[in-house]
């Protein structure tokens, strides 16, 4: 419907738009009638010249804004937007950044290093690239003017990263003093990332955990408070062992943090006999589970007993094998059904392909137990069960059989692990402990972020050991904005907002999530109504707040004015959380 308004002269007096809403029946009617106001001697009267009713609402305030006397040009006439930067996550990086003093834990003082580091950081959390590809985004994002770092090329970056490893050391300290207290507890795991190039010392061939067979790769170990806050990372050659890179961390703990009884928590391959000596000549506590050869040798002996799991999942014992050790040993049913229908389906899997290789030897196309050998090692390794199967190879046949007696030894394991720690039973509880050594759970997950799409830590493209230690301290520090970031959000993603619940539930049950994060993750929508977003998500809802550099158009040397979006409801909440960040 197209509406035509045509406002005629006045016969004198003051025209102006009148607004009126009244509710009748349950209902609002809103009226806008165009009014004349004059005098006639002593008194004023109105006089009404037209009912703008029918007017979209868009169109009535353009009256009312003309009457005012405003002159009333097309948005392109008056000025001309020149430059548009997505703005809203860099101002969210950028202020979780500042509500963490990341400035100060960098310098003391500000330096034009430090503001490059503080940009590489933002870029790792925002769109992680190469240091030279970096240089290219944030022009592409308002990043570079907020941090004054436009003028900046990869050299700059590099030698910013020289500035970072040498302050790397004092850097820890005061992560360490914020988040790391005496008695308190210390998570400490380590994983490793694979190179692009065969030039950097630290490059070696070990325990690959990116799955990536031929790689290079580089060790590191990350150091934490039992949230998963990040505190320190340790950068090791590929081919070191774990349990090699354990003591290091007890003795920064001691001696660069200047804490003496903090209790360190490792996985059962990090923390061995030897470790456990010096730990206690150190007086520094630990936690850490028994393998399952150790395991296996406590029921032989007795001294861990089936039947005392019928009524509860949790129980405390001492053995002669672990003076001064408290063991709590666990029984999870979840778990147990779960690696029995795991071992089945392996077992199943694997049994298929040898009756298909036993199949081929039967007919004559598959011959020699050379040839045999080779085949049958690729379907028995593909599955990892090859100590379930007893194998017979010669040159013109081939069987196998299961053996069930392994199988019965593994399964009697089945959802049984036993926590070992050294610290007395007046400092922590049976169930504590066992809540302490879960919480490694939190580096497993900061692993994940580091190493995947969060901030691709790998694959490495450096070549020079100090870029490798300070491109991996700068994800760390990365990964500590974003950490911060995510417990700030939670409110608004799939994350369980009730993480008191940890410190108090069962400690050997299965994790659950509450009714509210379930519902959550049902229906993706926030009590409200409005979308919930994982991370990633939000933060390029975010991005669509744009900063429109804007001029007088055909004036080139016009000044300029910036014009950002205006956030929406969940764009406004998201800066709250943010802004309300606290250490």
């Amino acid at each position: 419907m197209n509406h035509i308004l045509c406002l005629m002269p006045s016969r004198g007096g003051a025209v102006h738009v009148v607004t009126t809403t009244r509710q009748y029946k349950g209902r609002v009617y809103t009226t806008h009638l165009l009014r004349r106001s004059f005098r006639d001697g002593a008194k004023v009267k109105n006089e009404t010249l037209g009912n703008l009713s029918h007017l979209p609402n868009p169109v009535v305030d353009l009256v009312r804004r003309a009457l005012r006397g405003e002159a009333l040009v097309p948005a392109a006439e008056r000025f001309e937007i020149v430059a548009s930067r997505p703005h809203g996550h860099v101002e969210a990086v950028l202020g979780a950044m500042r509500r963490l003093d990341l400035a100060a834990l960098l310098s003391a003082r500000p330096c034009h290093e430090a503001d490059l580091v503080m940009a590489m950081v933002a870029a790792r959390i925002v769109a992680p690239h190469t240091k030279l590809a970096t240089t290219r985004w944030w022009h592409t994002s308002t990043l570079a003017e907020e941090l004054d770092v436009a003028e900046a090329d990869e050299d700059d970056l590099y030698r910013a990263m020289d500035w970072l490893l040498e302050h790397q050391d004092g850097i820890e300290r005061k992560l360490a003093a914020r988040h790391l207290r005496s008695a308190g507890l210390a998570l400490y795991d380590l994983t490793s990332s694979y190179f692009e190039g065969r030039c950097c010392p630290l490059a070696a061939r070990g325990h690959n955990r990116d799955g990536k067979k031929g790689k290079l790769q580089v060790n590191w170990g990350l150091l934490s408070d039992r949230r998963g806050c990040p505190v320190a990372v340790s950068v090791f050659d590929g081919n070191t062992a774990d349990p090699t890179t354990f003591l290091p961390q007890a003795d920064k703990l001691r001696q660069q943090f200047g804490l003496r009884h903090v209790v360190l928590v490792g996985d059962r391959g990090m923390i061995g006999a030897a470790a456990i000596e010096q730990l206690r000549g150190q007086q520094l506590g630990w936690i850490t589970a028994l393998k399952s050869g150790q395991i296996r040798a406590l029921l032989d002996d007795g001294a861990l007993q089936m039947d005392l799991f019928d009524e509860r999942n949790l129980f405390e014992l001492a053995h002669p094998d672990f003076p001064d050790e408290r063991l709590v040993a666990c029984r999870n049913p979840e778990l147990a059904r779960r690696r029995a229908h795991k071992r089945a389906a392996l077992i199943d899997a694997t049994t298929a392909e040898l009756d298909k290789v036993r199949a081929m030897v039967a007919r004559g196309t598959l011959a020699g137990s050379a040839d045999i050998g080779v085949r049958v090692g690729k379907v028995i390794n593909k599955y990892k069960v090859a100590k379930h199967f007893e194998l017979a190879i010669d040159d013109q046949s081939f069987s196998f059989e299961l053996r069930h007696d392994r199988i019965a030894e593994e399964a009697a394991l089945d959802g049984l692990y036993v926590i070992r720690t050294g610290v007395r039973k007046s400092l922590i509880s049976a169930d504590d402990t066992v809540r302490s050594y879960k919480a490694l759970t939190n580096l497993e997950r900061a692993f994940r972020s580091l190493k995947t799409l969060d901030l691709e830590v790998r694959p490495i493209h450096h070549r020079l050991e100090r870029r490798v230690r300070a491109h991996i301290f700068l994800c760390m520090l990365a990964w500590y904005v974003e950490w911060h970031m995510r417990e700030a959000w939670r409110e608004l993603t799939l994350a369980d907002e009730d993480r008191d619940a940890k410190l108090t539930r069962d400690p050997v049950a299965p994790a659950r999530r509450s009714d509210a994060a379930l519902k959550k993750v049902q229906t993706h929508r926030l009590p409200d109504g409005s979308p919930a977003h994982c991370f990633h998500t939000l933060l390029e809802t975010l991005a669509t707040i744009v900063r429109n550099t804007c001029r007088i158009p055909g004036d080139i040397t016009a000044a300029t004015f910036d014009l950002v979006t205006n956030p929406n409801t969940i764009q406004r909440r998201a800066k709250e959380l943010i802004n309300a960040i606290v250490l």
